[in-house]
């Protein structure tokens, strides 16, 4: 146990508290992905709040691909500023509580408030995004470069841990709710009010633990907001000069569409397709959760033993396989079982993503470059589940050929993987090549 969590892991610099605190970030914004995006208020905006009508899942996703549109061409300029000021911790504080009261405000959605829920969605999402890309960036800092795929695992494992509390909490409050014959315009406002308490409460553990380590940097330009176009087209001009980090960037774009739409529509396809009740989606998204915990506390080990790439490319055949698997299930059996081979890629897949990227960046622009890793995985979210949903809008509501199609992104991943050179790309981030 004490080789699993060993000090050696960590910089010279680093506490094991600042190391607890950056990974309880994950802890807590993990239940906004798995309530928010994936088991509640998704299924609710699709059947209770947009009626059922044919372009409600169209809808879900265009509202979800104009958030990450908004991150892709901000969270650069953002990146820069911050690693310019020392500021990405000032920075993550800001966005932590936009998200916080945006999701609090999701309460306010009812049926037919298709505008409201969609609004809110693009900020709360928008402001999630931005804490994600800000908390991702924190990791070369924290680890030794031959650890980031087990430090990686460790704040991956205890975000699902988080996501499993939020849903829990949820899933008690709306069976306690349907018993006493409430409906889903009743309950689903009071598990955004949980889940953005569980949000803040968890984030202010990483607030007072995790300290900055960057040093301004005078040198870097600033970027504003407004002109993060700009910055994001200088940013994209440098990394041509890391060619492994591009490389890896191409291959993320690829499997991460299909993770995204994993995430953004688990709860619609089953309730949807296979037949869940909304009680019986919370369960699924919980199990599935717990077994993300396990794919990404074990596979953050396993990436350090076997290697980053073949990790990723095991993971990647998984997802695979989830597709098929879902694509042709009949029966909520068969479908636990893709739920269950989901969960696991799932944990292991964003984990090693996240270790390889923090291994191929240039120590002193991590903020920038992780904005551009953002922009890189935002650009997935847009084609994954937008994808998704017009495949299922043309087919008429075939959401099986949707899924099926959504295993091609996985295949196109996988080829994309084969050129990255893990030890090359280091040697390249740090002049050394």
């Amino acid at each position: 146990m004490a080789d699993m969590f060993s000090r050696a892991a960590l910089r010279p610099d680093v506490r094991w508290r600042e190391v607890f605190g950056w990974a309880m970030y994950d802890f807590a914004n993990s239940g906004y992905t798995t309530v928010v995006i994936t088991a509640v208020f998704a299924a609710y905006f699709v059947g209770g709040v947009a009626g059922g009508a044919p372009w409600a899942t169209l809808a879900w996703t265009s509202g979800l691909s104009l958030s990450y549109l908004i991150v892709m061409l901000t969270m650069p300029g953002l990146g820069a500023w911050a690693d310019r000021v020392a500021g990405k911790r000032r920075l993550l504080m800001w966005v932590t509580a936009g998200c916080v009261l945006s999701t609090a405000a999701l309460a306010w959605v009812g049926p037919g408030q298709v505008a409201l829920g969609l609004l809110l969605l693009v900020i709360s999402n928008t402001f999630f995004s931005y804490g994600e890309s800000l908390t991702a960036s924190f990791l070369p800092e924290l680890a030794q470069a031959d650890a980031m795929g087990r430090v990686s695992g460790w704040g991956w494992a205890l975000g699902y841990l988080g996501g499993m509390l939020t849903l829990g909490l949820c899933l008690a409050y709306v069976l306690a709710a349907q018993a006493r014959g409430e409906t889903g315009s009743q309950f689903v406002p009071v598990t955004m009010v949980i889940t953005a308490l569980v949000y803040g409460a968890a984030a202010c553990v990483t607030f007072a633990l995790m300290r900055e380590h960057a040093l301004p940097q005078s040198d870097v330009p600033v970027v504003g907001v407004f002109r993060s176009l700009q910055g994001l087209r200088r940013t994209w001009r440098d990394a041509r000069t890391y060619p492994d980090f591009n490389r890896l960037m191409a291959c993320a774009v690829a499997y991460q569409a299909g993770v995204a739409v994993a995430i953004s529509l688990a709860a619609i396809y089953a309730e949807q397709v296979i037949g869940f009740q909304p009680q019986e989606t919370m369960v699924l998204i919980f199990v599935l959760n717990l077994a993300a915990f396990v794919g990404a506390f074990a596979f953050g080990y396993a990436q350090d033993k076997l290697g980053h790439k073949l990790a990723l490319s095991l993971t990647l055949l998984g997802w695979i396989l989830t597709c098929v698997i879902a694509a042709l299930s009949t029966t909520k059996e068969v479908f636990w079982w893709a739920a269950a081979i989901a969960g696991v890629c799932m944990g292991s897949s964003q984990s090693a993503g996240r270790a390889m990227a923090g291994l191929m960046v240039p120590p002193t622009r991590v903020g920038e470059f992780f904005g551009l890793w953002t922009f890189a995985i935002r650009l997935a979210s847009i084609l994954g589940p937008l994808s998704y949903g017009l495949i299922t809008w043309l087919s008429g509501g075939n959401q099986r050929l949707a899924i099926g199609a959504t295993s091609l992104l996985f295949v196109l991943g996988l080829v994309l993987l084969i050129p990255v050179d893990v030890a090359r790309g280091r040697r390249r981030a740090l002049g050394q090549d």
